[in-house]
């Protein structure tokens, strides 16, 4: 079955986790603006500060998120000087996994939107393990705004 589409621009504030960061000068390329590589560490940075955020509950105990695909689509092109807003949202859990959508926005426009599915692994065995219960409820606030991901 094929996901719903979605209007091709993101807004922003679909996305209920959000921050800020800066662009770095060394985050630029010799055509002076940001390189593509540099996106999946702006995406990197969004679901780390969430999930390691012990208050939200998304890190249980000898359990570690693995990332096992990331579909960038790039929108515009970015320059230094400048900050970006990184939003993230929940598209769908599965049975062992959690699927991300996640945007970067600077001066109010999309610039790079990303799928991106991890997985929950026991940090001994590196083996999936299932979402319990309360991960699945701790995910609940942090849906994409018209998914209804479970």
């Amino acid at each position: 079955m094929n996901a719903p589409a979605r209007a091709s621009l993101p807004l922003l504030e679909d996305f209920p986790y959000r921050l800020t960061d800066n662009v770095r000068f060394a985050d630029l390329d010799p055509n002076q603006h940001v390189n593509n590589a540099v996106y999946a560490s702006y995406f990197e940075t969004g679901r780390v500060t969430l999930v390691k955020d012990r208050s939200f509950g998304l890190m249980p105990p000898g359990l570690g998120w693995v990332l096992v695909r990331l579909d960038i689509h790039f929108r515009a092109e970015l320059h230094w000087p400048g900050t970006i807003e990184l939003g993230l949202g929940v598209s769908r859990l599965g049975n062992t996994s959690a699927t991300f959508e996640q945007v970067v926005f600077s001066a109010g426009k999309c610039i790079a939107s990303a799928d991106a599915m991890t997985v929950l692994v026991d940090d001994t065995t590196r083996k999936p393990t299932p979402l319990t219960a309360e991960l699945i409820a701790n995910f609940q606030r942090w849906l994409r705004r018209g998914t209804a991901a479970g």
